[in-house]
């Protein structure tokens, strides 16, 4: 019996022992780690517990190599929210969730998610990931901390994101080199028309890019790296079954300490730990050569860091702004010097086709777009094909790519790497090497240039003035100073002498009065084709024939010059498929005029709020024209070269070509966010009532979420066929949103829908419309999903978020009351819109 004894008492030990060992690894709900302690993954690579970074007195909770004498945190709990002292502790709450605790017992950093059990544990993995999983047999992962990285990222784990969700796995770098604390500089992937790229995005503007990945590297990364990079681990994948692009990073042992980081810089490095050297060794970083910061030679200029200057205009181009590019300012970039062929009228009389100038060994431009063909030489003809194409590359792995627009980050590599660019320009410039006049010619050129322009201006605003009663002979030759004091006189050229002393015209064509009034019919009222807030819009043909729309600002419009100034230097610098292109302006003594492409389809209120023309616009068109919008936002908001805010998104601002494409339009009251900036608080609240967020409307603070308000009214406008601002279905609703809320909390959001969708809605489609424009229309700010989220959410069946009630501002913007004597009201589009001092 006694010998029987032993064995069982120490096979109660063994197991005693082994479940202590294994359970360091666990935090329980019985057992949680004090600062001091830590956890340890079973294999015994890394720790997670407490430390301070650098000489600092704050605590944070992370992780790092065990048994790696130079620690690299490679993730922190707390970033943003220190402790002061030692007294934190980690442990399981009793909602489930993972909690870090100060001396108070108050929570300082929680995983906060809605567990579906308060019966969890989380566990250090040997890959480094702390996982939160359910204590039972499903073992379900509640939250990871592989899904939240810090500013490193580790093998397995996947930096990038979800397409569907539009969910962000993004690195971020620390603050300084002892403060972990979300820095600059956020390293993720832009999915481009399925074209994904690594960025940098310093404070949420692009800093660096990738190029475009060819399946096995990137276009942007010389080929010398790639025994440094992509062989040593690094890939990329499209996961189209997860909905999911990342990167990922895999050695053949887990073990091995190795890590890709972004520093305080903004430089991405790998890194390795060299046993001999007994310490961590740069494998690879990213260049740090100037021609690598985005767009550093602007539009249609090409970088190269061996040559100086290192910026030139791509061949058939010339600098915009001579004086400043000679100073070594290229962020005005390049203009075409020869016009296309196929921009010219009667083409086939014109000269020689155009031709294609090649380009070696270059990192791609962005924002390309894919074409489905076969060969370069049919991209080659597709583009020919194609008046808009000004560029076209063909990769492998990719196929062909096409540029419309200005061509943004261009680099040439002296050694091997990049691709080879096509670069569509007039037959006369092909073999060009560039303008010839020496530099000393060209500030004195653009002298002569601004004393011509103005005095012409000043010749045309005196002729205004004899217009209008002047005896003074508009002909009579003036000297220097009449000129100078006659041209300070004239509001609007003066703002185009600012506009030009300051860089702002954009390539835009500068109009005679009298080819507008030829073009128009002087105006004629039958050529009118509606009236905003601008003043009123009148078609147009030009002498070549092309077909316009001209902006004529008003006297009476509660717009002004500053509003028309806004409008052309903004748009002038935006290119999209979805917003309105600007070809020109006219400015003549005190006129105003904005030329715009024709868009043979008016504007979408004047479809969607007429009971016959509604019929036109089946549910395929209605959800084209929502994604449409919705790019467009998403371009103004993040991907465009200035961050705009449009502040007066209606639909008689969405205009529709000829094949019911949206565009959208007037950028008279668009604001233009930098840096960090994430609002903008006016004491002059412009817009249309109805479309404003209630902050705006109330407090005059606007930023992207106003915006995406605004785009929530217009979607459930597009899916019920009823104008916001005047809608009164039944006696309980103020509007259509307050109608749209009680459809939809009652379980009978369908009945929402216009009834002439009957024979072509989808019903998925007409669901999540209903369910995204009511998350967008939420009453705080801080619920409303940002444009990306709503293109992703818009365009994939993916579960959404619970939908809050909405704000009902029509009810908001009837008590609200001016302040001040500047207050006006303006009709627009039978529309109403209040100016009133913010609170």
């Amino acid at each position: 019996m006694e010998a029987n004894s032993i064995p069982s008492s120490l096979c109660i030990i063994f197991l005693f022992l082994s479940h202590c060992c294994s359970a360091t690894d666990t935090i329980t709900l019985d057992r949680s780690i004090h600062d001091g302690e830590t956890l340890t993954s079973a294999g015994e690579i890394f720790e997670l517990g407490f430390f301070s970074p650098g000489d600092s007195g704050n605590r944070y909770v992370g992780l790092w190599y065990k048994h790696v004498p130079v620690r690299k945190v490679l993730w922190v709990a707390n970033r943003e929210h220190p402790l002061i002292d030692s007294s934190g502790v980690l442990s399981i709450g009793r909602n489930g969730n993972l909690v870090l605790l100060d001396g108070r017992r108050e929570a300082i950093w929680s995983t906060n998610t809605s567990t579906l059990s308060n019966e969890t544990i989380a566990v250090l993995s040997n890959a480094g990931n702390f996982v939160l999983k359910e204590d039972n047999p499903s073992r379900r992962v509640i939250w990871q901390s592989f899904d939240h990285p810090t500013d490193c990222f580790l093998q397995t784990m996947k930096i990038g994101l979800n397409i569907v969700t539009g969910e962000k796995y993004f690195m971020t770098s620390w603050k300084s080199e002892v403060d972990p604390s979300p820095g600059n500089f956020t390293l993720g992937i832009d999915h481009q028309e399925k074209l994904p790229q690594g960025f940098i995005w310093k404070q949420n503007a692009r800093y660096w890019r990738s190029g475009q990945w060819t399946g096995g590297s990137f276009i942007g990364i010389p080929y010398s790296d790639i025994n440094k990079v992509y062989l040593h681990g690094f890939s990329f994948v499209i996961d189209n079954e997860a909905s999911m692009v990342y990167f990922t990073y895999l050695l053949f042992n887990l073990s091995l300490p190795s890590m890709f980081y972004i520093n305080p810089l903004g430089l991405v490095k790998k890194i390795e730990w060299d046993d001999n050297k007994n310490d961590w060794i740069d494998r690879w970083q990213s260049d740090t050569s100037s021609c690598e910061v985005y767009a550093t030679c602007g539009a249609f200029g090409i970088c190269n860091d061996i040559e100086s200057p290192i910026c030139k205009c791509l061949r058939g181009f010339e600098p915009k702004f001579t004086v400043e590019w000679d100073k070594g300012n290229w962020s005005g970039g390049c203009v075409r010097r020869t016009q296309l062929r196929c921009e010219k009228k009667n083409n086939s009389n014109m000269g020689k086709e155009d031709g294609f100038e090649r380009f070696m060994k270059v990192k791609l431009p962005d924002f390309a777009e894919l074409v489905d063909v076969k060969s370069v030489n049919d991209c080659k003809d597709w583009c020919w094909k194609n008046c808009s194409c000004v560029a076209i590359a063909y990769v492998i792995g990719i196929g062909c790519m096409a540029w419309k627009g200005d061509l943004i980050d261009i680099r040439s590599f002296s050694a091997n790497g990049g691709a080879e660019l096509f670069l569509r320009v007039a037959h006369s410039e092909l073999g060009k090497k560039g303008n010839k006049w020496p530099t000393i010619f060209i500030p004195i050129a653009s002298t002569i240039s601004l004393l011509i322009i103005i005095v012409i201006t000043y010749i045309l605003c005196k002729r205004n003035k004899t217009r209008n009663g002047s005896k003074k002979n508009s002909l009579d030759m003036p000297d220097l100073g009449e000129v100078v004091e006659g041209y300070r006189q004239c509001p609007i050229a003066n703002m185009l002498k600012t506009s030009l002393n300051g860089g702002e015209n954009q390539e835009l064509q500068i109009f005679d009065l009298s080819v507008i009034m030829i073009a128009t019919k002087s105006f004629h009222n039958a050529n009118k084709l509606g009236e905003g807030g601008f003043g009123p819009v009148y078609k147009g043909n030009l002498q070549n024939g092309q077909e316009v729309a001209v902006k004529r600002l008003s006297k009476s419009s509660g717009q002004g010059i500053q509003e028309f100034k806004n409008e052309v230097i903004l748009i002038s610098k935006l290119q999209h498929r979805n917003l309105v292109r600007l070809l020109g302006c006219c400015t003549e003594g005190e006129e105003g005029m904005l030329v715009y492409e024709y868009m043979p389809n008016k504007s979408l209120d004047f479809f969607l709020f007429d009971p016959a023309k509604r019929l036109e616009l089946d549910w395929a068109k209605r959800f084209n024209i929502v994604e449409g919008i919705a790019r467009g936002i998403l371009y103004l908001h993040r991907d465009s070269r200035l961050r705009v805010i449009h502040r007066d998104l209606k639909a008689s601002n969405i205009l529709l070509d000829e094949d019911m494409n949206p565009k959208i339009s007037d950028f008279g009251m668009a604001r233009i966010f930098g840096g960090k900036q994430t609002l903008g608080n006016t004491n002059r609240v412009v817009g249309t009532y109805g479309y404003m967020s209630p902050e705006y409307a109330m407090g005059g603070t606007f930023s992207e979420k106003s915006d995406v308000f605004s785009f929530g009214v217009l979607l459930l406008e597009i899916v019920s066929g009823k104008k916001n601002t005047s809608f009164y279905h039944h006696e309980e609703s103020l509007n259509l949103l307050s109608f749209a809320w009680d459809l939809w909390s009652k379980g009978n959001a369908l009945e929402l829908m216009d009834t002439t969708l009957v024979n072509s809605f989808s019903q998925i489609e007409v669901m999540r419309c209903i369910h995204v424009g009511l998350l967008c229309v939420q009453d705080h700010a801080r619920d409303r999903p940002r444009m990306s989220s709503v293109v992703f959410m818009l365009g994939n069946e993916t579960t959404l978020p619970d939908v809050k009630e909405p704000a009902f501002n029509g009810g908001n913007c009837r008590e609200s009351e001016p302040s001040s004597s500047e207050n006006n009201t303006y009709s627009i589009n039978n529309v109403t819109i209040t100016m009133v001092n913010g609170r």
